[in-house]
């Protein structure tokens, strides 16, 4: 047996290690067509025992002939995702080695006290109070829902009721309030509490989709029940911050909690220059964010932030069931932190990552993507027909190509097709846009300038075939 393993982690680590290294060149898209994967993964489930070696080796087909995305290379740019770590590849192969339960210390207290160092390492770096709790969920859906969880039982608490106990349904009412231009993951958090997403206050948002604290004051002054109020600290699509601290001296004036969704713009607490833009973050009642994206760790990463510990275990564990430990102090049991029970030790690869790079490689790494966003608004702005729609605060630009949807939507579609860099369309008052998300750690300047030339291509051919009739277009590369 222990030959198998040597044999099938170094069969892995060879696959493992050509992807890598060949990222920065392969198309970033995927090319497989879904029909041959379909055939290579899957057919009847297999009567007897196929060759270890071989199924490793039919999962990297998968991979190596375009059946993944080269969503960690330093081209790709369509949503927020960051280009993993080596040091947290390696970290997280130790992590499926270990297979640690990380619900209870006993079952892996190594990894248990990874946790806990990672948990303070992560409030040193952000400068949050040193009694926040800190929990590590998937992502950042489940850290809303547990942020939202310990903010629905301490603002109720406070109104008398133990939801824990008595449920929902004859509660006071709980007056939740939301910015329009929120992360569809807060309405998920919201519709699995129980709370829905029709009852809730919607605050208007400035023209690069920050709350406005006027509209916000007004909203507060129609509410007569326990209060939660949902902000964000950069909007996934103009990179925009909430005005933390504005918001959180008044709606605690109001005896409210505010939450904060931090998936993107919690990192620029971790950078000097760009700490002014979260300012007020530290006052925040909880926050959510993702490791899996800035830090660039592997996925299923999120992270939780809790002003109350008190009101964050309670909405998590109210009991443990008999065959469990007590909850002893010193030694730290995920389960208090998180909804699930049977998890891997996620905060390992957070743990490698912030213990190789430090504080000042984490500012370094967030100022890097900052640096080749502003590169790309620079560099896009100067080319006709193409205009920069946001002020460009953090890694987020959005850029649209002539005067109608359908212009940038080609641009968008060409540029996916090229296979050089990958570019995602949204919405954003109304208008089509493509968004630039610079999070990898392996985008560098020059990547921009290639990308920035393949976009130049790709616009001035559409805007002329819009003005003079379709042609021929290639782009400026191409891959086989």
């Amino acid at each position: 047996m222990t030959n198998q393993h040597s044999e099938l982690l170094s069969l892995a680590a060879e696959h493992a290690i050509d992807y890598l290294d060949g990222i920065a060149e392969r198309p970033v898209a995927a090319t497989a067509d879904t029909d041959w994967l379909t055939t290579l993964l899957g057919g009847r489930l297999p009567e007897g025992p196929a060759s270890a070696a071989d199924t490793i080796d039919v999962l990297n087909r998968a991979a190596s002939e375009g059946g993944v995305v080269a969503s960690s290379g330093p081209r790709y740019f369509g949503y927020i995702v960051g280009g993993t770590l080596p040091v947290s590849i390696a970290a997280d192969w130790l992590v499926s080695t270990w297979d640690q339960n990380n619900s209870v210390f006993e079952l892996g207290p190594a990894v248990a006290t990874i946790e806990q160092v990672t948990a303070q390492w992560l409030i040193e770096l952000f400068g949050l109070p040193d009694t926040t709790s800190v929990g590590f969920p998937t992502g950042c859906a489940m850290a809303h829902m547990t942020a939202l969880a310990a903010a629905r039982h301490h603002v109720l608490a406070q109104a008398g009721w133990h939801v824990e106990r008595a449920g929902l349904r004859l509660a006071p009412r709980v007056d939740v309030v939301v910015g329009a231009q929120r992360h569809l993951t807060v309405d998920l958090a919201l519709h699995y509490l129980g709370f829905g997403t029709e009852p809730v206050h919607v605050v208007p948002v400035d023209d690069q989709g920050a709350m406005r604290v006027d509209a916000l004051a007004n909203v507060l002054a129609t509410c007569d029940g326990p209060i939660i109020v949902c902000t964000q600290a950069g909007d996934v699509n103009s990179g925009a911050v909430d005005p933390l601290r504005k918001i959180c001296r008044l709606v605690h004036q109001h005896g409210g909690w505010v939450h904060v969704d931090g998936a993107l713009g919690l990192w620029a607490a971790a950078n000097p220059r760009l700490r002014s833009l979260v300012e007020g973050f530290a006052d925040a009642d909880s926050c959510a964010s993702d490791a899996h994206k800035w830090l660039n760790v592997p996925y299923d990463c999120g992270l939780v932030f809790v002003a109350h510990p008190q009101a964050h275990r309670a909405a998590m564990l109210n009991v443990r069931a008999d065959y469990l430990p007590g909850a002893t102090l010193g030694k730290r049991d995920g389960i208090e932190w998180v909804p699930d029970f049977s998890r891997r030790a996620r905060s390992v690869p957070v743990w490698a990552a912030l213990r190789t790079l430090g504080r000042s490689g984490v500012a370094n790494l967030i100022e890097a993507s900052c640096a080749c966003a502003g590169r790309f608004a620079e560099r896009l702005a100067e080319i006709p027909g193409v205009e920069v729609l946001n002020k460009v605060v953090l890694n987020q630009v959005l850029v649209r190509f002539g005067d109608d949807d359908e212009a940038t939507n080609e641009v968008i579609d060409r540029l996916q097709a090229g296979g050089v860099c990958w570019f995602g369309g949204t919405t954003w008052a109304a208008l089509a846009a493509m968004r630039i998300s610079v999070c990898s750690w392996r985008t560098s300047i020059a990547d921009v300038d290639r990308c920035v030339e393949e976009i130049r291509a790709a616009a001035e051919a559409v805007l002329e075939e819009r003005r003079y009739g379709a042609g021929t277009w290639k782009p400026v590369s191409s891959h086989s």
